[in-house]
């Protein structure tokens, strides 16, 4: 093909792309938003991951209510769009973000089905740190004499606990028996010749623990862990 005509047609090639109408305008970033089946709600990027932070601009929000008990109600700055809570179905909204926090939410269960994304320099609340449990307490026996026990707190013997973390102290006063405790995730003991006192962290999961002496398998009990 002679030199000529093939830098023509480059020319041309050129000339048709620039030609395009809307060609010098971006598009618009595209996000999905969809309320139930079921209690959930969420929304997502074209790449389909969860929304937490975008920047400022001009975005397309389809949302699709999937549940005529809940709905779809986005706000933040400059933005307040909803779908109606007794409906369902598509819609498609045109917002523009700027700096700042945005929250999605079902109106009829506002506490539980929720969301929030950052857009610019603005950042999300730290959330606050749920305070961990108190360890419960458990107090374990062995002696004086051919006795064992495991009590509760308030003092009544251990039968059916809870599950989660406790501090077991054994209070050991023979020279005889030891104290064990054994059970899913557990397995603490005192010698057989100490005597005094031992604490320990434990843990309980469901099941069923039991406690005895090494020494006198017959001197034992159990507590069932629900």
């Amino acid at each position: 093909m002679p030199r000529r005509l093939s830098l023509a047609l480059l020319v041309a090639a050129a000339a048709l792309v620039f030609a395009l109408p809307g060609g010098a305008r971006p598009a618009q970033n595209a996000l999905t938003g969809t309320v139930g089946p079921g209690f959930s709600i969420s929304l997502v990027n074209e790449s389909g991951s969860l929304v937490t932070h975008l920047d400022p601009g001009t975005y397309t929000v389809t949302v699709k209510d999937l549940s005529a008990e809940h709905n779809f109600d986005l706000t933040g700055p400059g933005v307040a769009q909803a779908t109606a809570v007794e409906t369902t179905g598509t819609a498609t909204w045109t917002v523009t973000f700027t700096d700042g926090v945005y929250t999605y939410v079902c109106d009829a269960h506002p506490t539980t089905m929720k969301g929030q994304f950052a857009v610019g320099t603005a950042t999300l609340p730290t959330p606050t740190p749920k305070p961990k449990p108190k360890a419960k307490k458990l107090s374990g026996s062995v002696g004086p004499g051919a006795r064992i026990a495991l009590r509760t707190a308030s003092g009544a013997r251990a039968t059916s606990l809870k599950r989660g973390a406790y501090v077991l102290t054994v209070r050991d006063r023979s020279k005889t028996d030891n104290f064990h405790l054994r059970g899913k995730g557990v397995n603490v003991k005192t010698a057989v010749a100490f005597s005094g006192s031992k604490t320990w962290r434990v843990r309980l999961a469901k099941g069923t623990y039991r406690y005895f002496s090494e020494r006198h398998p017959a001197l034992k009990g159990t507590v069932r862990v629900r």
